[in-house]
């Protein structure tokens, strides 16, 4: 999808959070080369021990001024909103860093951002079969799919600069709270199949429900601050789809992770808006330099 000279396509931020993805960079990095500029990459890592410094390193050096480097702790979304902050770009794109991207990925979102706010593209796991299989538990906004993962989202600069970027108070779901709350602003999520990320299911049985867990402790984080949202649940339709051993597990799993949080929640109950998380700007590492850091 090109563009004239004359009518250049709009700059994109690729935001990336990472912790101890050393392993899966190459191949994330390797992707990305491969998209049609012009972009950039910013790299946010929450204080890895496992080489992600040299890897991201080796390719800053080999493609100068493309990719950026950061430190910041924190969770996800302060990871994701401290990249966001520190873009150039006019469409930020999120992926993780264990995902692949297909080569036509950015192209893709690009376009749908030139028409829409939102965009998120299709999510392919790989991995163990019986995994992958599983279908995903959607939630409904008036009517639409607010689900779509960060791992394959892409929002224009400016609206997640008014929605105040990602909640950093969950724990998991910050991505669906980001999603509801651009719904409810009057945005529209552009569901673009073609834009395709393969995102790496986890290794291990242990992994893939201690992942459900949180996923249903984020849940119950949404309904504070939301309020109730099981009404917009298709139960038949999440009943249904539990069709083996381990899609019972993964529920199971969930649900604990909910009343969990029912439990223990006391008064870190989300009960107002996010305070704004998108503050002072932070420098930048070159390979070899220590980056800088902001406390969270």
């Amino acid at each position: 999808m090109g563009s004239s000279a004359a009518n250049p396509p709009p700059f994109v931020s690729i935001v990336i959070t990472v912790r101890h993805e050393a392993a899966h960079l190459p191949a994330l990095f390797d992707s990305l080369l491969q998209q049609d500029p012009p972009f950039e990459i910013v790299l946010v890592d929450a204080e890895s021990h496992d080489g992600t410094r040299a890897v991201v390193g080796r390719y800053a050096r080999e493609h100068p001024g493309l990719i950026r480097f950061y430190e910041h702790p924190g969770s996800r979304g302060i990871g994701r909103n401290e990249g966001a902050r520190l873009a150039r770009g006019t469409f930020l794109l999120f992926i993780d860093g264990d995902c692949i991207a297909d080569s036509d990925w950015l192209a893709q979102l690009r376009h749908a951002l030139t028409e829409t706010l939102v965009a998120a593209g299709r999510t392919v796991v790989v991995g163990r079969p019986a995994y992958a299989n599983l279908e995903r538990v959607e939630l409904y906004q008036g009517g639409k799919d607010v689900t779509f993962p960060s791992c394959n989202l892409a929002y224009r600069k400016s609206l997640f600069l008014q929605l105040g970027g990602f909640d950093p108070r969950f724990i998991t779901a910050e991505d669906i709270d980001l999603n509801l709350r651009a719904v409810q602003a009057g945005a529209h999520i552009r569901y673009v199949p073609e834009a395709i990320v393969y995102h790496r299911m986890r290794p291990t049985w242990f992994r893939f429900l201690y992942q459900a867990f949180w996923n249903g402790y984020g849940r119950k984080q949404l309904t504070e601050k939301h309020g109730m949202l099981w009404g917009n649940y298709r139960y038949r339709r999440l009943l249904q789809g539990q069709r083996s051993v381990l899609a019972w597990a993964r529920l199971a799993a969930a649900m604990t992770g909910y009343f969990t949080r029912v439990v223990t929640g006391g008064n870190r109950r989300l009960t107002g808006p996010a305070p704004v998380t998108i503050g002072t700007t932070v420098g930048a590492s070159t390979p070899g330099d220590s980056a800088s850091r902001e406390s969270s």
